[in-house]
């Protein structure tokens, strides 16, 4: 019985996302009802969120940084600024944890080893939501990625 895989697409994987500064406490070091309280960590709480394409594109898009940071150390700094696609494949297991992560050189335009190494090590260091049928989930990815200047 074959499971159906669950697409995602990213569309704008090679936007960067900025990132607001927290916010600074005055003296005292509470927050006055004028400063806002430090935000907590942006990093997605997977153990309260539903396993769905929407949670996991949101998992991946938290550490689409990392991947862009393994585009600019395998791409970027080798003069090769080229824009170019990886399309990754890996699966989610019943604990939410990466398996089997890696780069499908059918259909990437992005070549270099290197960079297909760091990005399975990052896919592979990511946590989503535990699947409610406690099965495995096969994942296709792309990333779309260009250096950023």
């Amino acid at each position: 019985m074959k499971k159906a895989l669950l697409p995602l697409l990213l569309l704008a994987s090679s936007v960067a996302f900025a990132q607001g500064t927290p916010a600074k406490k005055p003296a005292g070091g509470k927050p006055t009802p004028t400063t806002p309280a430090p935000a907590k960590s942006d990093a997605p709480d997977v153990a309260r969120m539903p396993f769905t394409p929407d949670s996991i594109r949101e998992v991946v898009l938290y550490n689409q940084g990392r991947i862009q940071e393994c585009y600019e150390d395998h791409m970027a700094e080798k003069d090769k600024k080229v824009e170019g696609r990886l399309k990754t494949t890996f699966t989610i297991d019943a604990n939410g944890l990466v398996k089997g992560a890696k780069v499908v050189k059918k259909g990437s335009t992005l070549k270099d080893s290197g960079l297909h190494d760091c990005v399975v090590a990052v896919l592979s260091s990511m946590t989503f939501p535990k699947p409610p049928d406690g099965a495995d989930h096969p994942i296709e990815y792309p990333f779309n990625l260009k250096a950023i200047e």
